[in-house]
């Protein structure tokens, strides 16, 4: 059975949903993946899908979940990807694991579409470097547990 992951936010509306789409894309079938928020916004946002299609991921399938919905769920790692959502999260059954790494909201990015679409690609981009990080150092893990 593979380990589950779930990813943590506020609204579950941007940077979750662009950590879930990342880390499904870089963990290949390593981990079952998920994503929550806290206080739902009940929505994912345009932009965040629209930031994905550039880069071949497809999260506009994606909903907004509240984590209540995992509480029952063996989750064995939470990781938190805003402050709110870090002082808000409960333990989960199972969980091993927890780590926070909070990045701008992209939600809040004001000025032209442009702009905007900078700010979450240079957030989606930030995102994709840790979470890359993040499974080299649990396949590397891996590889010496097996040794």
């Amino acid at each position: 059975m593979k380990p589950t992951i779930l990813i943590l936010c506020t609204g579950n509306s941007c940077r979750s949903h662009l950590a879930e789409g990342l880390l499904r894309a870089v963990a290949g079938d390593l981990f079952e993946v998920h994503s929550a928020g806290s206080k739902p916004a009940g929505y994912v946002h345009p932009l965040a899908i629209r930031v994905m299609q550039e880069i071949g991921i497809d999260i506009s399938s994606h909903r907004s979940k509240s984590m209540n919905e995992f509480l029952t769920t063996p989750v064995e790692t939470v990781i938190t990807v805003c402050g709110n959502a870090d002082q808000a999260c409960p333990v989960f059954p199972g969980q091993v694991n927890r780590h926070h790494w909070p990045f701008d909201d992209p939600a809040h990015a004001t000025g032209t579409e442009e702009e905007k679409l900078a700010v979450f690609r240079r957030v989606r981009n930030e995102i994709r470097r840790t979470f890359i990080s993040y499974v080299d150092g649990r396949r590397d893990a891996l590889k010496a547990a097996a040794k």
